[in-house]
């Protein structure tokens, strides 16, 4: 699928639309993914804060599908483990940057070949207007090279 068109779907998909979570830029070759979430009152919790749910969502598959599509179909990629760390209240617009270097996914192409299942580890911080950390989202995804088929 093209970045553009993904980035839309997104947009588009219930759980976000609903949370208020918008991916406001994907990088044409899939190596970069900003996402914001404003905080609105059908978002927002109990003591007028962004609700940690949402700010967990708002990275929830993206290192994934930056890997999918800058590895190809010859590997199986999947969300292996997600740890959030909150560090303080969220309020207004906070915003989510996730890259994935060139480099990067060669050195994972690297560590799976022939086949090696590969755990490859990415941090990422959850930012208000102010740049201030709000929360930390440590992502774990599975990589592997797919048998080749006979």
């Amino acid at each position: 699928m093209r970045p553009w068109m993904l980035r839309h779907a997104l947009n588009l998909y219930p759980p976000y639309l609903g949370a208020g979570v918008s991916v406001t830029h994907l990088a044409d070759d899939y190596t970069s993914v900003t996402v914001e979430l404003r905080l609105r009152r059908y978002n927002r919790n109990y003591v007028g804060t962004h609700f940690g749910g949402n700010l967990f969502s708002m990275t929830d598959p993206f290192y994934m599908l930056m890997l999918i599509n800058q590895l190809g179909p010859a590997y199986n990629v999947w969300d292996q483990k997600s740890e959030i760390t909150f560090v303080k209240p969220g309020r207004g617009t906070v915003r989510a940057h996730m890259e994935v270097t060139p480099a990067r996914v060669e050195a994972i192409r690297a560590a799976t070949a022939g086949g090696v299942k590969h755990f490859a580890t990415f941090e990422v911080n959850i930012e208000d207007a102010d740049r201030a950390v709000v929360a930390t989202v440590h992502k774990t995804v599975y990589v592997r090279e797919k048998p080749p088929r006979d």
